[in-house]
C-alpha cells in the first residue's frame, strides 16, 4: 500500500505539472484552454466512450476536473487536434484565441511546455535533495572484501571476492555505478584484482541483455557477512530458532565469512539437514533444520552497505547543490536514453525488459523515505519528459515534428493529416500500454 500511495502521489503531481506546462504557455500566448484534467474523463484513447468526470469545476474559460481513468491527464486547447478528437470545432473557421491561429514558434512552446516543466522539476527536486541531504556513496576501494556475484555475473568470468578496479580501463570511483555502466552497454571490459593479480574480463552482449531483464539476477554487490535482519513469522528460520541480530558464521561445521558462501551451501543442501552456527550476543549456538526445496529459510539478511563499509559523505552549499542538480539530471537523462536504446538492440528481449504501471510502482520502497521519494519522483519526471519527446503522433514529440517541418519548409501540415496521424499514434500508444501492462499481469500470475 505504501508503494501504491507513493506511485499515486508522484504520478498525480507529475501529470498536473506536465499539463500545467502546456497550460502556462497556452495562456502566455493568449490561447484558450477549454479543459485541464488530472486523469482522463473518458476511456483513453476513445474520446467518445464512458465520458464522465469524478469532479469538475469551471473557472473562466477552463473546466478543471479529475477523470476516472487514472493513466495520464490532458489539457484541451482550443483549435488543436489532440486526444479529444473534437472534429466539430476544427471544422469551424479559426478564431484568434485558438491554437491553430498562433505563430509556429508559439505553438512549439505550447507543445514543449510539459517536457520543459518535467525537466525543470527534476532539476529542482535534485537540487533540494542535494542541498538538504547531500549524498553519500561507497568508494570502490572501500569494498574491502571484494564483490559477491550470481551465476549471471559469473558467466563473464567474475568471481566472488574479486575487487573491481576499472571499466574500459578507466577507474570507477563509486561502487553503485558499476552495474549501471555495464547494464547500459557502456563497458566493453571490466578489470578486477584477483589473488593479487589483475584480470581483464570481456563484457558480453548476453550479460548486458541479462542485466536489462526484469528477472532477478545479474547482481554485483559488495561482499558482506551474514547478519539476520528480520524473520518471517512461522517460517523455517522462525521454527529453528534464528533471531534478528544473529550472525551466521558456519554451515554444517564449515566456517563461513560471507553471504555468497552461505548461499552456495543452501543450494547444495536442498532437502538435506543443515546446521547453522550463529553468534548471538557473545555466545555461539547451533540451529538445525531441513533445507526447503526453494532454499528459502524465511529471513532477510542485512545487506545495508553502511553497516560494513565506510561511505563517503558529501555536503553541498546552495551554489554547489544547484550545480550538482543540473549535472545529475543530465546524467540520469543520458542513462535513460542509453537504456531506452537497448530495448531495440539484439541483446535485449522486449518481453523481459518492458513493464507497465506495476513495474513503475515497484521502484518505490516499501517504507516511506522523503529523500528516496524525491529522488524517485525526479527520475520518473525525467522518464515522462523523455517519453513525451518521442516522435509519435499523439505525444508531444509527434506534434513537435510537424511544427519543425512547418518552421523549416514554411508549409503547415493539413488538419486531415494531423487527425489521421494522431489516430494512428493513439492506437499505437494504446497497443503499447496494453502490451506493457499485460506483461506485468502475466508476471504476477507466473510468480
Amino acid at each position: 500500500m505504501v508503494k501504491v500511495l507513493q506511485l499515486f502521489v508522484a504520478l498525480s503531481l507529475l501529470i498536473v505539472l506536465h499539463e500545467g506546462g502546456h497550460f502556462f504557455f497556452a495562456r502566455l500566448f493568449k490561447t484558450r484552454v477549454e479543459k485541464f484534467y488530472l486523469f482522463f474523463d473518458f476511456l483513453f484513447p476513445f474520446s467518445g466512450v464512458l465520458n464522465f468526470p469524478l469532479f469538475k469545476k469551471k473557472v473562466g474559460d477552463t473546466e478543471y476536473g479529475i477523470g476516472w481513468f487514472p493513466l495520464g491527464g490532458y489539457v484541451k486547447i482550443a483549435g488543436m487536434v489532440d486526444e479529444s478528437m473534437d472534429k466539430e470545432q476544427m471544422a469551424l473557421p479559426p478564431q484568434p484565441w485558438e491554437y491553430r491561429s498562433k505563430k509556429a514558434y508559439q505553438r512549439l512552446f505550447i507543445m514543449l511546455g510539459g517536457i520543459i516543466v518535467n525537466t525543470l522539476l527534476a532539476i529542482v527536486l535534485y537540487i533540494i535533495v542535494f542541498g538538504v541531504y547531500g549524498e553519500e556513496y561507497l568508494p570502490v576501494q572501500n569494498a574491502k572484501f571484494g564483490i559477491m556475484v550470481d551465476s549471471t555475473a559469473k558467466a563473464i568470468g567474475l568471481h566472488n571476492g574479486d575487487k573491481v578496479v576499472s571499466i574500459n580501463h578507466e577507474p570507477v570511483e563509486r561502487f553503485e555505478r558499476i552495474l549501471p555502466l555495464l547494464g547500459l552497454g557502456k563497458g566493453q571490459t571490466i578489470q578486477v584484482e584477483r589473488d593479487g593479480q589483475m584480470v581483464d574480463l570481456k563484457v558480453t552482449p548476453e550479460f548486458v541483455g541479462a542485466l536489462n531483464t526484469r528477472k532477478k539476477g545479474g547482481y554485483i554487490l559488495p561482499r558482506m557477512p551474514v547478519f539476520v535482519e528480520d524473520i518471517s513469522k512461522g517460517s523455517t528460520a522462525d521454527k529453528m530458532g534464528l533471531a534478528p541480530g544473529d550472525s551466521i558464521i558456519g554451515v554444517n561445521g564449515v566456517p563461513i565469512h560471507f553471504y555468497d558462501e552461505f548461499d552456495s551451501f543452501k543450494t547444495a543442501l536442498v532437502g538435506k539437514q543443515i546446521t547453522l552456527t550463529v553468534a548471538r550476543k557473545g555466545t555461539v549456538l547451533d540451529k538445525t533444520t531441513i533445507m526447503p526445496k526453494d532454499t528459502k529459510l524465511g529471513f532477510h539478511a542485512n545487506l545495508d552497505v553502511s553497516k560494513y563499509f565506510k561511505l563517503m559523505p558529501i555536503k553541498y552549499n546552495p551554489i554547489e547543490a544547484v550545480s550538482r542538480g543540473f549535472v545529475y539530471t543530465f546524467e540520469k537523462f543520458s542513462d535513460y536514453v542509453s537504456s531506452f536504446k537497448l530495448l531495440f538492440s539484439k541483446e535485449v528481449k522486449l518481453n523481459e525488459s518492458m513493464g507497465g504501471i506495476i513495474s513503475f510502482g515497484k521502484i518505490f520502497p516499501g517504507e516511506f523515505d522523503m529523500q528516496k521519494f524525491l529522488m524517485l519522483t525526479a527520475f520518473v519526471s525525467i522518464i515522462l519528459a523523455f517519453m513525451n519527446l518521442l516522435p509519435i503522433p499523439g505525444l508531444d514529440g509527434g506534434y513537435v515534428i510537424f511544427l519543425l517541418y512547418e518552421m523549416i519548409t514554411g508549409k503547415q501540415v493539413s488538419e486531415k493529416v494531423m487527425e489521421r496521424a494522431t489516430s494512428v499514434g493513439l492506437v499505437l500508444l494504446l497497443t503499447l500500454m496494453v502490451y506493457a501492462n499485460g506483461l506485468d499481469i502475466f508476471r504476477l500470475f507466473k510468480h
